[in-house]
């Protein structure tokens, strides 16, 4: 048999860029939950409809999942086939 090079198609930096992009989501989803209310039988309203968990928490989740995206579409240094070109040479 050939000894064929496999390689992930995902590099280093790709790898960092999602990984900070689902740290971004867990974020976001946090600061969506919230904190426990003083006492679960009365409704107070500015615990559940914060500036937190309406505005920035949806805003960190969104700006996470763009991170990902990026993080995906991130063109590795080297593809396969340039390596493969450079070990023959």
């Amino acid at each position: 048999m050939g000894t064929e090079k496999t390689s992930f198609i995902l590099g280093k930096k790709n790898l960092i860029t999602i990984g900070a992009g689902f740290l971004v989501l867990i974020l976001g989803f946090v600061l969506m939950a919230g904190g426990e209310s003083t006492s679960p039988d009365e409704f107070v309203e500015a615990e559940i409809f914060s500036t937190q968990r309406i505005t920035v928490a949806p805003i960190t989740v969104i700006l996470g999942f763009i991170i990902v995206g990026i993080g995906i579409m991130i063109r590795p240094e080297k593809t396969l086939v340039e390596q493969a070109n450079s070990d023959k040479v």
